[in-house]
């Protein structure tokens, strides 16, 4: 069996340990690759967004699986260009993925299909949006609609904080194409929640909450970042609210968008608030969350590759589930100096040889090779996964372990997890 994995950072490491375990005796290929990949599967010098270069590659390859991991390949139409060969592939296709690429039409479809979100308005003019910022007050939140790795979110507690973010989006081009079109809306009150989804466009196969931390700083400060770290379980994922995610958010989005002629199959991920009034949707992506995945996949007791394969082959998931393992897991992210405004590339990495033991998992994201060393290729490097029987002896392995891995300028923050892990001294 042949298995592509298209990207080359954390999640796609994740999917590819976990896709390796599942299946060993498969060929694995990744697009470029990186140090932590180059064990695992044969780095080819294509990148994610060469949609043709890939598709006639695969089709030349017979590969029999196709695993898309990063968001701009999948909006680019890497999901129709496979499907036009007969390629299986697990992933939506180019309408379908639109309702991460456009935050404005993810929006309009649960605006339309009464999915629990927060009051919007878009907004492609600065004059209208600022007079919307003064009607509404603060706090409130500007989004870019498009495509923004995650950092285009501003949540501003001051109507002069919002006027700034317009300002940088729709007037100076601060996300180029990504903020042509803003997304303004209320500012929801809760904890946040990640819920991903494997569908076949009808059934949804719910994985474990995770939540994970966007922001640079310990304490959830500074700048926003694509994930610093995750961790799961997450006790306010009660019953109650993963059957509301399910049925009042999934299922009548993933009805939505067949009834709109562009069904979803692939992976669905909803970031939700948990307010009082149960879960609402901050937003939807596309694909596997990063660092989400690094944490959530190996707590996986059933293979990845089964319901990846029924919904890439065009099958479907009725009646199928996953097990998981009764663990914790916890990931923290050592990004690169500088990060998020910029990142140091080809600095010395170094990672004792005996750190992947007792349950630790160290997933490479931005790192290479160069005369066989590890260096840094980017702005999150690494990601030190642990997984244990409580989440506080989770924390402190990957903790422990970020700790150990040494390279110049390395951020990394040393509290993930701090809000579950206060609840659980509370009640202790």
């Amino acid at each position: 069996m042949k298995i592509l994995i298209v990207g080359h950072g954390g999640r796609e490491h994740a999917l590819l340990h976990t896709l390796h375990q599942n299946r060993p005796d498969a060929e694995f290929f990744i697009t470029r690759g990186n140090a932590g990949t180059a064990r695992l599967a044969r780095s080819i010098p294509l990148h994610p967004t060469d949609i043709d270069g890939l598709a006639a590659w695969a089709d030349a390859e017979a590969v029999d699986l196709t695993v898309v991991g990063p968001e701009a390949p999948l909006a680019g139409g890497i999901a129709d260009a496979f499907a036009d060969r007969r390629l299986p592939v697990f992933g939506p296709t180019r309408l379908a993925s639109a309702i991460e690429a456009s935050k404005a039409r993810a929006k309009r479809i649960m605006r339309d299909a009464g999915v629990p979100t927060a009051a919007f308005a878009t907004f492609t003019g600065a004059a209208d949006a600022r007079a919307y910022i003064h009607e509404h007050g603060a706090p409130i939140v500007v989004k870019a609609s498009g495509l923004a790795a995650g950092k285009g979110a501003i949540v501003c507690e001051t109507v002069e904080a919002a006027e700034a973010a317009v300002h940088s989006m729709l007037d100076n081009s601060a996300f180029g194409e990504a903020g042509r079109e803003v997304v303004i809306e209320q500012c929801l009150e809760g904890e946040e929640l990640s819920i991903f989804a494997i569908t076949d466009g009808t059934h949804a196969l719910l994985m474990t909450p995770a939540q994970d931390h966007k922001r640079i700083g310990e304490g959830d400060t500074g700048p926003n970042t694509g994930g610093m770290g995750a961790y799961l379980p997450v006790s306010i994922a009660t019953d109650d609210v993963i059957a509301s995610a399910r049925n009042r958010i999934f299922l009548p989005v993933l009805e939505a968008m067949r009834e709109d002629g562009r069904p979803f199959r692939g992976l669905l991920y909803a970031g939700l608030m948990v307010t009082q009034a149960g879960p609402a949707v901050i937003e939807f992506n596309a694909r596997f969350g990063d660092p989400e995945t690094q944490a959530l996949l190996p707590l996986l007791a059933s293979p990845l590759l089964d319901p990846l394969l029924e919904v890439a082959r065009g099958g479907s998931l009725a009646g199928a589930s996953l097990d998981w393992k009764p663990a914790a897991a916890l990931t923290t992210v050592l990004a690169s100096a500088g990060y998020p405004q910029s990142s140091a590339k080809g600095v010395p990495v170094h990672i004792p040889a005996d750190l992947e033991r007792d349950g630790v998992i160290v997933f490479h994201a931005g790192s290479r090779f160069d005369d066989g060393n590890v260096v840094t290729d980017g702005g999150r490097v690494l990601a030190a996964t642990a997984v244990a029987p409580t989440l506080e002896e989770a924390a402190r392995r990957s903790r422990d372990a970020a700790a150990a891995i040494v390279f110049d300028g390395r951020q990394y923050r040393r509290d993930i997890g701090w809000r579950e892990l206060e609840r659980r001294a509370r009640t202790a």
